[in-house]
C-alpha cells in the first residue's frame, strides 16, 4: 500500500508541475501595451500590471486586474478592445490549461496500476 500512494503522490506532483505550465508567448499582449501608452499614469500602472501577470503565467491575477481596468470609465474605445481582446486570450489559455491538467490527471490514474507490485 505504501509503495502506491508513493506512486499516486508522484504522479499528482508531475500533474501540478505541468498543470501551470504554458507556451510562452500564448497571449500577444503588443497591443494592449500600445493601446495604454498615451493613458494617465494610474491606468498605464494597472496595464503594466495585467502584462505582468500575463507573463508570469497568473491568469488569475491578470483577469483581476483586467476587470478593475475595465472598470475605469475613462478608457477609450481601442483600450476598451484591448482588454476584451487580452481577457478571450487569458480565458483560452485558462480552458486550455485545465482541459491539458484533466488529460495528464487521466493518463496518471491510468498509469498508476502499472506501477503496483504484483
Amino acid at each position: 500500500m505504501k509503495a502506491s500512494g508513493w506512486i499516486f503522490t508522484a504522479a499528482m506532483a508531475a500533474l501540478l508541475a505541468t498543470a501551470g505550465c504554458n507556451k510562452q508567448g500564448s497571449i500577444d499582449t503588443s497591443a494592449f501595451e500600445q493601446s495604454f501608452k498615451p493613458a494617465e499614469a494610474a491606468v498605464q500602472a494597472s496595464a503594466e500590471k495585467v502584462v505582468t501577470a500575463v507573463k508570469a503565467a497568473d491568469y488569475s491575477g491578470a483577469m483581476t486586474e483586467l476587470k478593475t481596468l475595465a472598470s475605469n470609465a475613462k478608457l477609450t474605445p481601442e483600450q476598451q478592445q484591448a482588454i476584451k481582446d487580452v481577457m478571450a486570450q487569458v480565458q483560452k489559455a485558462i480552458a486550455d490549461a485545465a482541459t491539458k491538467a484533466g488529460a495528464d490527471a487521466s493518463k496518471a490514474m491510468k498509469d498508476v496500476p502499472q506501477g503496483l507490485p504484483k
